[in-house]
């Protein structure tokens, strides 16, 4: 994908984009909703040839999703962050904690991007398109400078490395709205990539959630620092998702 071609991106979260979709082919698959459409989404990402580890002990892990946040309210062009937090609440270290992440309804469950849509008209060479634009380098773990979440086989799914029991893992997710909207964004977390690894929480659910979200056409507010850099007024409601296990 050119930036040319597509202006609304970011152009950071764009290289990224282009770069992933140069290399891989789309994988827009039609899903059941809801955290139905994850689950089978993570299945997919361990059944593909480069995201199977065949070191992942087989087992069932605890986990619990103790942070998620993301604002419900936004505007076009502003700039957030999606975060959410997990916890290895077993007695075993997680293989390698992941996210899959993709919108509730049906044009989104089609897309191979995690933040994107696919657009029904006809003809078109790329019909993934962003409703948030996924900066550069992200996601990370908070507090770290170096990108945290490797890319599987599957472009929902983000993997961040093992979590040993009793620890958490804070992943970030740096992103800009540029599609108007209401919109249902669904998470679901897993303790690794293999199908023989299963993730659940202590009420034996799966964990994850969902955040409802306002993209509105108004503006962003912005102020202009004495250095001269011109910066984004966050929104002033920032609530949490509207449930999370």
């Amino acid at each position: 994908m050119v930036a040319g071609k597509y202006p609304w991106y970011v152009r950071p979260a764009l290289e990224g984009h282009r770069h992933r979709r140069q290399q891989r082919r789309s994988r827009g698959g039609a899903l059941a909703a809801g955290l139905a459409a994850l689950a089978a989404a993570t299945a997919l990402a361990a059944c593909g040839g480069g995201s199977r580890d065949a070191n992942e002990t087989a087992g069932t892990y605890r986990l619990k999703v103790v942070k998620a946040e993301f604002p419900p309210k936004q505007r076009l062009g502003e700039t957030t962050l999606l975060r959410l937090g997990v916890r290895n609440t077993g007695e075993q270290a997680l293989p390698s904690l992941t996210v899959s992440i993709t919108g509730g309804d049906k044009q989104s469950r089609r897309s191979s991007l995690p933040f994107g849509y696919r657009d029904p008209a006809s003809g078109i060479a790329q019909p993934d398109r962003p409703v948030w634009a996924l900066a550069q380098g992200y996601p990370k773990v908070a507090g770290s400078d170096e990108a945290g979440g490797a890319e599987t086989a599957e472009l929902k799914t983000f993997a961040f490395g093992p979590l040993k029991p009793g620890e958490t893992t804070e992943a970030v997710w740096k992103l800009s709205a540029v599609k108007a909207g209401k919109y249902e964004l669904f998470y679901q977390v897993g303790a690794g990539l293999s199908p023989e690894v299963k993730a659940k929480t202590v009420n034996g659910a799966r964990p994850g959630g969902s955040f409802s979200v306002q993209i509105s056409t108004v503006p962003p507010e912005v102020e202009v620092k004495d250095n001269g850099e011109v910066v984004t007024i966050p929104s002033q409601n920032h609530r949490g998702p509207d449930k999370a296990e």
